[in-house]
C-alpha cells in the first residue's frame, strides 16, 4: 500500500475495518498473500471510472490479479455475502430490523457493449441491450438485482425478482411496482407462489408531465446512486452475472462510506 497513489475511490481506515472483517480467510498455504485492501481500491476505482480491467493503474496490483479475485469473489457470493451485511448495518443505525417487510421494484434499460449474453431491443426506451431489474427496502437500500434481456416486459422480469427477494427475505410482505406489474396475473402469481402483495402504484388521473409517486421515487433514488458509478453509464459486461455484481459493488461503496462517516445518522 505504500506504493498506491491516493485516489477519490480508496477505501478509508474505516471502510477497511469495515469490509476486512467481511472478507474470506486467506490460505495459509502456498504464495504470499496479496494485499486484499489494494485489490478491492482497485476494483473500486474500476467501479467508479468505468475503465478496462487492463487499464487500471500501475500502482494497483497487476490486472489479471485484480479481476481473478473480483470473478472468484463473485462466484463464491463474497460480493453479495458484504453487501448484505452493510445494508443489515445501516438498517439498524436507522433503527430498523435486519430485514425488510416492505420492498420497492422497478427497472431500467440500458444500452450494451457489443456481445456478451442475453441483449434484445426494448420498444418502449428504444434501447438494445438489457434491464436491470432491482428490489429496494423503503431507505433505497437494494434487495436483489436481476439482469435481462431488454426485450422482457416488466412484468415478466418481475417474476424473476419476486422469486428470488421471496427466498431471501421471509419477512416480505407487500412489494410496490408501478402499473406495468399489474398485468398478465402477476399481482396473483405473487400472492399464490411468493406469499406477498404486489401493489401497483398508479400515475393520478389527469395529470399531465413528471409526477413524484409515492414509494416509486425512492427506487429511483437507488438507480440514480448507482449511476454515480460509471461502469454502470452502460452495461459493459458479457455476463449478466458480472452485471449484477457491479451494482452490488457500487452499492457496497455506498453504504460503506455512509456507516464509516456515521454509525447514528446519515
Amino acid at each position: 500500500m505504500s506504493n498506491q497513489k491516493e485516489y477519490a475511490s480508496n477505501l478509508t481506515d474505516k471502510q477497511w475495518q469495515l469490509i476486512r472483517k467481511l472478507l474470506p480467510k486467506p490460505k495459509k498455504r502456498g504464495r504470499k498473500p496479496i494485499d486484499r485492501r489494494a485489490v478491492i481500491n482497485a476494483i473500486l476505482y474500476w467501479n467508479r471510472t468505468g475503465c478496462q480491467w487492463r487499464y487500471l493503474p500501475s500502482d494497483f496490483p497487476n490486472w489479471n490479479t485484480v479481476y481473478g479475485i473480483f470473478r472468484k469473489w463473485r462466484l463464491d457470493g463474497t460480493w453479495k455475502r458484504i453487501h448484505d451485511r452493510l445494508r443489515e448495518l445501516v438498517r439498524k443505525a436507522h433503527g430498523r430490523k435486519p430485514t425488510p417487510t416492505a420492498a420497492i421494484v422497478d427497472s431500467q434499460s440500458v444500452r450494451t457493449a457489443e456481445g456478451g449474453e442475453q441483449r434484445g431491443f426494448d420498444g418502449g426506451k428504444k434501447i438494445t441491450g438489457r434491464k436491470r431489474h432491482i428490489a429496494v427496502d423503503t431507505l433505497g437500500l437494494l434487495l436483489v438485482a436481476v439482469v435481462h434481456s431488454a426485450d422482457l416486459q416488466d412484468y415478466e422480469g418481475g417474476h424473476f425478482v419476486l422469486h428470488r427477494i421471496k427466498e431471501t427475505y421471509r419477512r416480505l410482505k407487500v412489494v410496490f411496482a408501478d402499473s406495468a406489474y399489474g398485468k398478465q396475473g402477476l399481482p396473483q402469481w405473487a400472492q399464490e407462489r411468493c406469499q406477498v402483495i404486489l401493489q401497483t402504484v398508479l400515475r393520478p388521473v389527469g395529470i399531465k408531465g413528471f409526477v413524484v409517486l409515492p414509494k416509486r421515487w425512492i427506487v429511483e433514488r437507488t438507480f440514480a446512486w448507482m449511476n454515480r458509478h460509471r461502469r454502470l453509464s452502460k452495461d459493459y459486461e458479457r455476463l449478466t452475472e458480472n452485471s449484477e455484481a457491479v451494482m452490488y459493488i457500487a452499492m457496497i461503496d455506498l453504504m460503506s462510506r455512509r456507516l464509516a462517516r456515521s454509525k447514528t445518522a446519515f
